[in-house]
């Protein structure tokens, strides 16, 4: 996707660099969490105020729906979780700033998360399993598992490509939405689909983490 101006272009020009653009933002992204992180806990205080109280209500609600979605079991998996939804967040809420472009209209970097999902799933359940870990795709019953390996293993490689495709999607097709709005009427910032872009950006992280959680969670039960 081509834009007309990009606030970090000129980073990439300066230092010669050919990494891309959703890249750069991806970078962009990552430091503005690092520093919010920093605001955050660098004088915590039993009464939380400020950045602390703020990412405090940020987690804890990540973490109401790890408790709904995968039960206590999945606590241990908070900072990976949360670091998902913050980050896929940020991006998208950045697309509504004119210059910035959101990483996740990019399949690349969405590619990147659907795969750290899918490798983190199957690590966890060969961690809680062990070699048990198999009877997760070959059935109840042994003589089911020429049928349902096959199934399994397409159902499994699935789950990045959904993954991928849907954020990028949604992402990508708002920006080329705002893009001719803004292209026919540069003058006058399209509001509603300002307020559509913060309802997508949300709707998306929520879907993406509610999807992972689900994916991490069944790697966690005990195959029947």
């Amino acid at each position: 996707m081509t834009h007309p101006f990009l606030f970090l272009q000129w980073l990439e020009q300066k230092l010669n660099l050919h990494i891309g653009e959703h890249v750069t933002y991806s970078w962009f992204v990552i430091l503005l969490l690092v520093i919010v992180a920093f605001l955050a806990t660098r004088r915590t205080e039993l009464v939380p105020k400020g950045f602390q109280n703020f990412m405090e209500v940020v987690v804890g609600i990540v973490q109401n729906l790890i408790d709904e979605t995968m039960g206590k079991a999945g606590r241990p998996y908070l900072p990976l979780i949360a670091t998902f939804a913050l980050f896929i967040l940020v991006s998208n809420l950045i697309a509504l700033v004119p210059g910035f472009m959101p990483p996740t209209a990019n399949l690349n970097t969405n590619a990147a998360l659907a795969l750290t999902v899918f490798a983190m799933t199957h690590i966890v359940g060969l961690k809680e399993h062990g070699l048990k870990y198999i009877k997760h795709f070959i059935g109840p019953v042994w003589w089911l598992a020429p049928i349902m390996l096959p199934i399994e293993i397409i159902g499994h490689l699935a789950r990045p490509l959904s993954l991928s495709l849907r954020l990028f999607g949604n992402m990508y097709g708002h920006e080329i939405v705002l893009m001719i709005f803004l292209a026919l009427v540069p003058f006058l910032l399209p509001v509603p689909m300002m307020l559509m872009g913060v309802l997508v950006a949300f709707i998306q992280t929520f879907v993406f983490t509610l999807l992972a959680m689900i994916y991490i969670a069944g790697s966690l039960e005990e195959a029947h």
